[in-house]
This record gives structure tokens, sequence and C-alpha cells, in this order.
């Protein structure tokens, strides 16, 4: 007699099938989910009535393949179900025996179950348009079969001859024609079911057996072969993360991490850990030599690899890493993770938040490890990806800049090593943090501000990378010393003496910086300065972006070329000779002091790494002074 579903309709079916899987294939991993499931609960309950289990090594599961008829067949030797539990658990979607099984015996130990067998079972249609399921469970003499097409209901059938039928279960999916658009023959091929065991399944940890095409040649013969199938193991059962990290060697590390990330050197740093409590899981996490190829394009993924109960759930779970740290690759293989869950379902689940959050803080604690114990390993993962942690402290309005900004390195005027923050502030006695912005170190050496600073005794620390002043500025200050660019206009590094002469100055020539100010134009104002040392000229800045910044936010694509303009202040030395040539050509030859302002403004503009507006006219001017 055939039955419906009991709180269920087609429309819930289709929904299941083609809403909650994202691919088809996800079919095999769910029906081998619930074959170890049910050899693992037969195992539980043998652990206290011995009469019902076997031997560990006789426990497996079987998958067998029959192309001419279109069917797959995955067989199991755990506990069954009786005819109740096939009507409650397979009659009513979602209904998950699993479930209640776990949570019936959720004080006992020993107790790992990966699937519901409602929820998963259901994904065979998605390939399937029949299914049969033939099941005994140990604590019943009789043997049922459950067989449904997915869509008008279902029926149970008590078999024949039932006591001679073992416990277990036996799960024979009908796959379906093809279509033009899908191609479910290729789910009878022993290569495709061997790639999704791969992928999927592999850390099941009962054997998962299928005979398998062998030819071998034919004695007597030279080139005729015989065919013939052959048992062979799928999968390889026991993950490399769930063995103890005292008994896995370096080398064996390294092979995983090669073979499963397709890198060609070994990792810098392996993280090998495992938690218990609130989140339970597994992790090993690998920190790369170097960068992917695809790493700073918009087509490189983020993300470790998400098991649950050694089932793979998602090949990169992106919600596991912050994007400051999505360099680092691995699995993550929880025991508290639904196995039937959609990949937007997972995106909320507050226990793989959880996981995410304890993640980051070993990551960021191993990251501090080696800064401190091994600092030449450290120096060559920040120059491989320094610019992710950089950005970390940039990103999001700086709400992660407490956790990263003791990562951070920057060379500095203060030999070849890049420093820390705090190595910088331990070796000043003074109350700012001076850094200095340049394509490189040479170049950033050689600006006069640099130099003035310098020559006050101070370190200087060399901003190169595009980032580095945008997450200087959010940071602000380090162990209570602000940071100052030493291009900022207002550089405070003259005594009060000389302020008072500089102020003086500028009032006194006010009317010839102002002119300066009209014949460049891009200035907000020309002044004298005594704090230039041997330098000419040179350009600084007022206000928030600097010359650097503006150059970084004009080469951003589809930025606006007329905003974000740095405002420049046009500085010349008043203990210069310079000073005294341009007063001079002022009051005695304007042409000539038009032509002396635009070349020193070009030169200082090189200096500062801005690019000329008009090289010919520079030219023009310097070899009309040459030949004067």
């Amino acid at each position: 007699m055939k039955k419906q579903f009991k709180s269920e309709s087609k429309k819930l079916m289709d929904m299941m099938i083609n809403s909650i899987y994202t691919h088809k294939e996800i079919f095999l991993r769910e029906i081998i989910s619930n074959a170890s499931d049910a050899i693992d609960k037969r195992h539980f309950i043998s652990l206290t009535n011995p009469a019902v289990g076997l031997k560990k090594s006789e426990y497996k599961i079987l998958i067998k393949l029959d192309k001419e008829n279109r069917i797959i067949s995955v067989t199991d030797n755990g506990c069954g179900m009786t005819e109740k539990e096939l009507e409650n658990n397979l009659g009513t979607i979602a209904k998950s025996g699993s479930g209640e099984f776990k949570a019936e015996n959720e004080q006992k130990k020993n107790v790992n179950i990966i699937g519901q067998f409602g929820v998963g079972f259901y994904s065979a249609f998605m390939v399937s348009d029949n299914v049969t399921v033939k099941t005994k469970s140990i604590n019943s003499e009789k043997a049922y079969t459950f067989t449904s097409n997915g869509t008008d209901g279902y029926t149970i059938t008590e078999n024949e001859n039932s006591e001679k039928d073992l416990a277990g279960t036996t799960v024979t999916m009908h796959i379906r024609p093809d279509t033009e658009s899908e191609n479910y023959s290729e789910f009878l091929d022993i290569y495709k079911i061997r790639s999704l065991i791969k992928k999927y399944s592999d850390y099941i940890r009962y054997p998962i057996i299928a005979n398998v095409p062998k030819s071998k040649l034919k004695e007597g013969t030279e080139n005729e072969y015989i065919d013939y199938e052959e048992p062979e193991t799928l999968n390889s059962m026991v993950p490399l993360w769930k063995r103890e990290k005292s008994k896995i060697k370096p080398e064996t590390y390294n092979e995983f991490y090669k073979n499963k990330f397709a890198d060609y050197t070994d990792p810098l740093k392996v993280i090998h850990y495992k938690t218990e409590g609130s989140a339970t899981y597994s992790a090993l996490l690998f920190i790369p030599k170097h960068p992917p190829f695809d790493f700073y394009t918009k087509n490189y993924q983020k993300g470790l690899a998400l098991y649950s109960k050694g089932v793979l759930i998602m090949e990169k779970c992106a919600e596991l890493l912050p994007d400051y740290f999505s360099f680092v690759k691995g699995v993550v293989d929880s025991e508290d993770l639904s196995l039937n869950i959609s990949r937007e379902m997972l995106q909320h689940d507050g226990q793989l938040k959880l996981i995410a959050k304890t993640l980051e803080k070993k990551i960021k604690n191993e990251l501090q490890k080696m800064l401190e114990n091994d600092r030449e390993n450290y120096e060559e993962f920040f120059k491989a990806f320094g610019v992710n942690l950089k950005f970390g402290v940039y990103n999001d309005y700086g709400i992660h800049k407490e956790e990263l900004k003791d990562l951070l390195l920057f060379n500095s005027s203060n030999g070849e090593k890049p420093c820390t923050l705090n190595e910088y502030v331990l070796r000043a006695d003074n109350d700012t943090i001076y850094y200095a912005c340049g394509e490189t170190k040479e170049k950033i050496e050689m600006l006069p501000q640099c130099d003035a600073v310098k020559s006050k005794g101070y370190e200087v620390l060399y901003l190169t990378d595009d980032i580095d002043e945008f997450a200087v500025k959010v940071l602000n200050e380090y162990d209570g010393k602000k940071f100052k660019n030493v291009c900022d206009n207002d550089l405070d590094l003259v005594s009060e003496e000389d302020k008072k002469l500089e102020e003086a100055e500028n009032e006194k020539f006010k009317d010839l910086l102002e002119e300066i100010k009209n014949i460049v134009g891009d200035i907000s104002k020309a002044k004298f300065t005594k704090a230039l040392k041997d330098h000419p000229v040179c350009l600084t800045t007022e206000g928030g972006i600097s010359l650097e910044m503006e150059k970084v936010l004009k080469s951003m694509p589809g930025a606006d070329k007329n905003q974000f303009n740095a405002n420049l202040v046009f500085e010349i030395n008043s203990n210069h000779k310079i000073k005294d040539t341009l007063i001079n050509a002022y009051n005695t030859d304007k042409s000539l002091f038009g032509d002396y302002v635009k070349l020193l403004y070009d030169e200082a503009a090189l200096i500062s790494g801005k690019p000329l507006k008009n090289p010919s006219l520079h030219t023009d001017i310097l070899c009309k002074l040459i030949t004067k």
C-alpha cells in the first residue's frame, strides 16, 4: 500500500533537492555518511550488547555499479532499521534518526554521528528517479524494503525470507536518464565515484569498497589482456589532522600541503592543534612561503577546507578567515557542525563564527611567536604577506588595528634590518614616530626632510608600500607616541629662536612669496624655512593628504584625477645661497625670477617623486639659463 509523506508535498521535495544542496554530486557524500552513521550506532550499541556487534575489521561500506541498468547501490553492515524506524526516518522529510540517537545518548562517550538520515537520504533524488532501501535492524528478525520515486509517496513491504537477511542497509538508486543540461551517466563511472569519495568522504573511518576494473596479461601471450574486477578500498580513512602531532614527521606535513594545495615549495609554518569546549574542532593550517600566482587578483578565493567529522562540507569556507589572514591554507574539522546544511545557512551558523574567532586568535598568536622566536622566517613571511596585515590595520576603520599593530615590520634609517613599532619606540627618546614615504628606501633617503630629521638624531621609518601611510594614519599613535610624516609642513624641528626668525623673514618677504605662489599655481603657499640643513628647496604638505597618498588615490581604477589633491607648501632654505639669488632677481629681473621659481619648484617636485607637469618647459628654462 502506497503511503504519502507525513508532513510534506512535492513542492517541499523540490526545495529539498534543488535548494539545500548546491551540487548534485553531493548525493554520494550523504548516502555514505548515513552508512557510516549506521555502523557507528551498531558499534556503540555493541559496547553494552556484544551479541549485536562485529569485529572492528568487519565493518565496511560497499558500492556497486550496474551501468547497463543504471543502478548504484551503497551497502553497510550497520544497525539497520525496523519498520517503524523506516516509517519515521524516511517517511518524514527532515526527520533525523541519527539526531534522535545522538540526543538520547549525549551523556555517553564515543557517540560520533555525522548526518541526519532524513535530510541526507533525499539528496539521492537529485540524481535518481527511484530509490529502494532494503534494511534489517539488529533488533529485529524481519527485513523491510522502502521504495519511492520521491514525489507521490512511498511503500514499505516486508521481505520474504527475512530471517536470512543480514543486519544492515542497502540503498539502491536508479539513475535518471541524461538530459541536454545534465550528464547523470557520469555517476555510473567508477572513476567518477572514486574521485567523489576522495573529495568528500576520504576520511570516513570505515573502508569504502568497490569493484574496480583491472586488466592483466594473459598467460602465455605477449599482448593479449584479460579484463576483470577487483575489490579496492577507495578512502584513506584516517585524516592527517586527527593523528597525534608528536607522531607526524615534518616531511609528512610538507607532502600533504604540497599535494592538497598545489604548491611546489614546503610551507613556511605548520599550525596543527585541537580544541575542545565551546568550539570543538581539529585544525591543520599552513602559512605558505610565497603568494600563489593569483593572490592579488579578483580570482583568488580565500578559505579553509571545512569538514564535519571527516566529511567535506566546503572546499573553501571563506567565513573561517578574515581578509588579512587570507594567505593561510588548511583544513578545519568540526564535531559540532551539521553535515546537511547549505552554504547560505552555514554562513549564519553561530558555531562557525565561534570557530572563526578562535582560528583568528590562534593564527595571530603563532605569528607573534614566529616574530619573537624565529625572526628570519618571520621576515621572509612579512615580505610575502605583510601588505595583508597592513591592509587589516587600515580596513574596517581600523577595528583590528590593536590585534595587528605588533605584527608589522618597517625598514628604517637604523640599519638594514626591518623593525617593529615596539623596537622603534624602545630606541627612541622622543615623543614622535617619524616616517617618510617613497617608492624605495633609496629614494626616501634622498628627501631633504628625511635628511633634516636624521640630522637631529631621530630614527625615520621608511614606508614603501602603497598601503603603508593609510595604515599609519589609522594607527595614529603607538605606545602614546604620535606618527608624523617628515614631509608635513608642521614638522616643528627648529628651535624657538629660529621659529621667530622664520616668522619675521616670511613676513618681510611676503610679497615675494606671494609672487612665487602665483607663478607656480599648484601650491597653497610658499615660505622660507630654517629646517632644511644643506638642501635648497623641498615640497611639504598640510592637511590630511600627503604627496604619496595623493599618488596612490589617483592611481586607483576610476579615480577622478581632480580629487584627492595634497595641499602643497613650497619651502625654500633661508640658510642657502639660493635665497639671496631669488631676492636679487625679484628686485631686478622679474622674468629671470620667474624662470628661477619654475626651475626650483620642478626640482623640489622631482625630489619628492611628483611628476613634472611640463618637462619640455623645464628643459627649455634650464637650457636658457645655462647658455645665458
